[in-house]
């Protein structure tokens, strides 16, 4: 059966945007892209809120801007291809390998999970994240730590008073001082 992972960039006091909404904090550094470049070929589907969905939409395009590099154009390589369910009641319409959602998330998850496929089912987004979490539907909590405290914002984790028992199974500090987590929920 195919894992349910949630992974985002964190800032050490567990936010994934400031309470202005920036988030300009994540850049990532070279040895930082490549990590999310070969995150991402682990992925069969991705699951993305409406603000996520919004905010990558950057890269249906972006390969179109002669000066991009090279990592650059082989994350857009990945990305742009990948299938992706997007979560929104406002959104009539995506882009690019996108679809709308046609059930809640524990239908779709249940049915990504029973086809045929590989690559894991990456859920994106901290609101859509916390549904999962909060319907036990989460199996990997991956956060990539930057060395910032912002002092509110969007959480990463969701606020719920239920008790989800994690077990470290890697971690990877990198150049730029960041550091990735990878939890395995313990059932």
């Amino acid at each position: 059966m195919r894992d349910v992972t949630y992974s985002m960039s964190v800032s050490l006091d567990g936010y994934i945007v400031g309470p202005d909404g920036d988030f300009d904090w994540t850049e990532p550094g070279d040895d930082v892209f490549r990590f999310w470049i070969d995150e991402i070929r682990g992925v069969g589907v991705h699951l993305l809120g409406r603000r996520l969905y919004e905010t990558m939409l950057y890269w249906e395009t972006a390969d179109q801007d002669p000066s991009i590099d090279a990592p650059t154009r082989e994350w857009i390589s990945l990305w742009n291809p990948l299938p992706k369910v997007v979560f929104s009641t406002t959104l009539s319409t995506v882009q690019g390998n996108a679809r709308l959602a046609s059930g809640d998330l524990a239908e779709e998850i249940a049915r990504l999970r029973a086809e045929p496929g590989e690559g894991e089912i990456a859920i994106g987004g901290a609101t859509l994240a916390a549904q999962a979490a909060e319907a036990g539907l989460i199996d990997e909590y991956r956060t990539m730590v930057y060395p910032v405290l912002v002092g509110g914002g969007i959480p990463y984790f969701p606020r719920s008073e239920r008790r989800v028992d994690l077990e470290l199974v890697e971690t990877r500090t990198f150049n730029s001082r960041v550091v990735h987590l990878r939890h395995r929920v313990t059932r």
